[in-house]
């Protein structure tokens, strides 16, 4: 017996006639393109009938993960990120030193009446 070829093998069941063109109806859309600092682009599509202020001024390029935005010759800067602060630097900021001399000696008078020492 000669081994003929498979009609269906490498195809979905229901999948239809092969070359099938039409597979449901595409909504119109537009494309936005956004640019990074190295010079990245990437293309966005939105449905054609979006307003104008829903559709993002910048992005994260999936190329650098750099801010990208809309205008190719003024791309985004990248955020400077604010190193991690202590509790100390949180507490200065919010005190004057005057502050923090009285809450100290409230605090120690606390400690040495609790103690028994004047």
């Amino acid at each position: 017996m000669a081994s003929g070829g498979n009609a269906i093998r490498g195809t979905r069941v229901g999948a239809g006639p092969m070359g099938e063109q039409d597979h449901g109806f595409h909504a119109e859309r537009i494309a936005i393109s956004y640019w990074d600092a190295l010079g990245n682009e990437t293309v966005r599509h939105f449905a054609a009938g979006i307003p104008e202020e829903e559709i993002p001024e910048t992005i994260d390029s999936p190329h650098s993960g750099l801010p990208a935005g809309r205008d190719k010759e003024n791309p985004p800067a990248l955020a400077k990120s604010e190193p991690y602060k202590t509790h100390l630097a949180y507490v200065k900021e919010r005190r004057t030193e005057e502050e923090a001399e009285t809450l100290l000696d409230d605090a120690l008078k606390q400690l040495r009446d609790r103690r028994g020492q004047e």
